[in-house]
């Protein structure tokens, strides 16, 4: 029995003791594991005390490609930009084609001052002076600054001009961190090849490599390694939808094709069949649109499917918009932050029979805007004119920061803070066709838009308080003789304006 008992009580201490050598690493690894979480929160806390100095706000402008004034397909954006910060319902591009626009956006300028005036080299990519712009000034000033998307037409592509000669690689000044569609590939929806950082990457074709999906990726990665931080940022994101497609396959059910979680969500969408959908009477219009016969009904079939493209492809951009939101917030960093949300330029899609963009008409000019941030009224709407000129100043004023150009353009905070400011504001609208250089403008002010057309056809009245379809050109009425008059006669000086001379 005393032998038994003294086995068992050493057996019992034996298993004591293992027990206790076995739980020693587990309790170190617990303290080891609780101690990297306090790790990681105390690093936080310091990321965050620093954020408390950041002394200049952050800026995140997304802009979409050739979304006319509407936010069907964006319902989350509109609640999220819109509905908690300033609407300008009254927004117009001065330029309607992407890539002057773009510039304008960088620059604060109209074309007729930055030199951007077409979508194809050299006067497009090449034109700009890219060592000034909104990213130039925004670096030298401490900002980290990022651009993700669709750049300028004719990035990465050669155009035989020995000292002006883009490459696929090469990053514009002022860019921190650079992610662009380059090599023709920017209006693809796979296939495409993006510069990240000086390094072609090629995407294929996959449900990860939606065009779409993998830029926001970019845009969000983007914020969470910048915010929040001592230092500022500003991000450019800039999604191709909903712009046609190029290299659209022959059996695509979409021109462009949405992401394929989003196909068919708007099967029963159509073209809104406007008064000046596709015009009868075209006979006070000037000759390039005279001489455009109707559309046919295979054309407006066509139309209808690009619609609903367009509509669908703008989910996936809704998406995005919801995912920065959600890094902003997490990263506490959102009362810290402007956030825009604007269009290159608009789309006829079918009104006064033209299909595509670069008219002076509603349609191709007037655009989105909203702006988010702390200066901003909450579920503001405002209806004075204002334009993409505006965008660089505005940006300026809430950062800070100096230009080293000439700015065209205003502030809009004045604006959105204030609704009879700038109600009265003659707007410029311009458009190269027909030969070099800007070969028509238009003035906008109050509820009359004149466009004066070189050399001379058929110049355009209209009053957008009557006819907001632009119907009726009332230039050669002469009971409108006097305002035409007074309003050519105002065109005639600020169609060169510069800086402060700009209305």
């Amino acid at each position: 029995m005393a032998a038994a008992a003294l086995a068992w009580s050493l057996a019992a201490a034996v298993a004591v003791t293992g027990l206790g050598l076995a739980s020693a690493p587990a309790a170190q690894a617990g303290k080891a594991k609780l101690t990297a979480k306090q790790l990681k929160q105390q690093r936080l806390k310091k990321i965050r005390r620093a954020n408390r100095k950041q002394k200049r706000p952050n800026i995140l402008v997304v802009m979409t490609d050739d979304q006319s004034n509407s936010m069907a397909g964006l319902p989350r954006t509109a609640r999220l930009i819109g509905g908690k910060g300033t609407t300008f319902r009254t927004s117009y591009v001065s330029f309607p084609l992407c890539c002057p626009a773009r510039a304008t956006f960088l620059t604060g300028q109209y074309a007729h001052n930055h030199g951007v005036v077409s979508t194809r080299l050299p006067n497009g990519y090449n034109a700009l002076n890219h060592g000034e712009t909104l990213a130039t000034w925004l670096r030298a000033a401490g900002y980290r600054t990022g651009m993700v998307g669709k750049y300028l037409n004719g990035y990465g592509i050669r155009d035989g001009i020995p000292e002006r000669k883009p490459d696929a690689k090469q990053i514009p000044k002022g860019w921190s961190e650079w992610y662009a569609l380059t090599k023709g590939t920017d209006q693809r929806r796979y296939h495409f090849r993006l510069n990240e950082n000086g390094k072609i990457r090629k995407y294929k074709k996959g449900r990860r490599s939606y065009v779409t999906d993998v830029l926001n990726r970019k845009a969000v990665k983007f914020v969470k390694r910048y915010a929040p931080r001592k230092k500022p940022f500003f991000l450019w994101y800039n999604p191709t939808a909903p712009h046609g497609e190029a290299a659209l396959p022959t059996w695509s059910l979409r021109n462009p094709r949405p992401a394929r979680r989003h196909l068919g969500l708007f099967n029963s969408a159509h073209r809104p069949r406007a008064p000046n959908f596709n015009e009868q009477d075209v006979s006070n219009k000037p000759p390039f649109v005279r001489t455009r016969p109707p559309l046919g009904p295979a054309e407006i079939a066509d139309i209808d499917n690009r619609h609903r493209g367009r509509i669908e492809s703008l989910l996936s951009v809704d998406e995005g918009v919801k995912r920065l939101m959600k890094r902003l917030r997490k990263a506490k960093d959102m009362r810290k932050t402007y956030i825009f949300f604007t269009s290159d330029n608009g789309l006829a899609l079918g009104a006064h029979r033209l299909l595509y963009k670069n008219y002076l008409y509603e349609e191709d000019t007037r655009v989105p805007l909203m702006i988010k941030g702390p200066r901003f009224p909450k579920g503001a709407v405002r209806d004075q004119p204002v334009s993409n000129v505006d965008l660089a100043p505005t940006i300026l004023e809430l950062t800070g920061v100096r230009a080293r150009l000439p700015l065209d353009g205003r502030s809009l905070l004045g604006r959105a803070i204030n609704p009879g400011a700038g109600v009265g504001r003659e707007l410029l609208l311009e458009r190269a066709a027909g030969g070099p250089g800007i070969r028509e403008a238009a003035i906008r002010k109050g509820r009359w838009i004149y466009i004066d057309r070189l050399p001379a056809s058929t110049d355009e009245l209209y009053d957008l308080a009557a006819d907001p379809f632009q119907l009726k050109n009332l230039h050669d009425d002469p009971a409108h003789a006097g305002i035409r008059d007074q309003l050519a006669q105002r065109l005639v000086r600020i169609r060169s304006c510069r800086g402060s001379a700009c209305p």
